[in-house]
């Protein structure tokens, strides 16, 4: 069984989800994805899970990088398991690039490479934005590509880290947004 709740963001509305074991979906409303995963039978109700979430996003808002991680359980397919790791070891206010993690996936699983286009796509159906952070995965140009939140929340949240946002710009329209 799944369970909900909304977070009220400063960047908009969060629905969270979250079963016995950890949070399952963390999406902005009107999100490319938006609920993408939740269960169709799910109850809207306070858990421990969803406290902790809760506070870890209250502490993460108010510019401050969380001292703890609150249970997750990633649902996907083992390629989508390996990138989505890999995000987690993005370190708050640090932003790495799409090539880099497919250079990293690739030395992991013992390939001579492997494609950053693939790699974009596991990122972008991450159903656990901001705490398994697919916003600091930025273009190799410094292009802010493609946020599944939205472009706009992508720049907000890197903002809250204190990240030099000098170093990247907004693709033009019609270039991988």
């Amino acid at each position: 069984m799944q369970y909900t709740n909304i977070y009220q963001s400063p960047t908009g509305e969060i629905l969270l989800a979250c079963n016995e074991v950890g949070l399952t979906g963390l999406w902005f409303k009107g999100g490319k994805y938006y609920a993408l995963g939740l269960d169709k039978e799910h109850e809207e109700r306070e858990t421990p899970v969803l406290a902790d979430v809760k506070r870890w996003l209250d502490i993460y808002f108010s510019g401050h990088e969380p001292d703890f991680m609150p249970p997750v359980q990633m649902i996907g397919s083992p390629f989508q398991l390996s990138v989505w790791e890999l995000l987690r070891q993005i370190p708050y206010g640090k932003t790495t690039t799409y090539g880099e993690i497919a250079k990293r996936l690739a030395a992991e699983w013992g390939l001579s490479g492997m494609s950053a286009q693939a790699v974009g796509g596991a990122v972008g159906h991450n159903p656990i934005s901001i705490i398994v952070p697919c916003h600091r995965v930025v273009g190799s140009n410094g292009s802010l590509t493609g946020y599944a939140g939205g472009l706009q929340k992508k720049i907000k949240l890197l903002t809250y880290e204190g990240v030099d946002m000098e170093q990247f710009f907004v693709p033009r329209k019609g270039s991988a947004l």
